[in-house]
């Protein structure tokens, strides 16, 4: 595996890792009940890291690229939903903020990716 091919692991790991924390985070309280938007997060969270498996996988950079974009718009997404959630206390305050942040940290990590892939 190249050094961006080591790049995409480390990112698709904390993705993954995003993806279970949602799981886990969306199992209870009243987000459990609310099903909208609880699945639509729980779909924008594992796209995330899917687009980044797959990019990985492509055969040009720039068809990785692509998908590497594709995840970003997920991120905003599920960073969208969390807020929405926290804000109407569907979720605790720290479970919504700790989303949010693994997804900037994530975002950032992506477009550093991303960059890297263009050049």
């Amino acid at each position: 595996m190249g050094a961006s091919g080591f790049r995409a692991l480390v990112v698709w790991q904390k993705a993954k890792s995003l993806a279970i924390f949602v799981y886990e985070a969306t199992e209870v309280g009243p987000i459990a009940r609310d099903f909208g938007l609880r699945d639509q997060m729980r779909r924008a969270a594992v796209s995330v890291c899917s687009n980044i498996a797959e990019g990985d996988e492509r055969e040009t950079d720039k068809e990785s690229v692509r998908f590497f974009y594709i995840a970003k718009g997920s991120l905003a997404e599920l960073q969208t939903q969390a807020e929405i959630a926290r804000e109407l206390a569907l979720v605790r305050e720290d479970l919504g903020e700790e989303i949010e942040n693994r997804a900037a940290e994530i975002g950032r990590l992506l477009g550093a990716l991303i960059r890297r892939r263009k050049a």
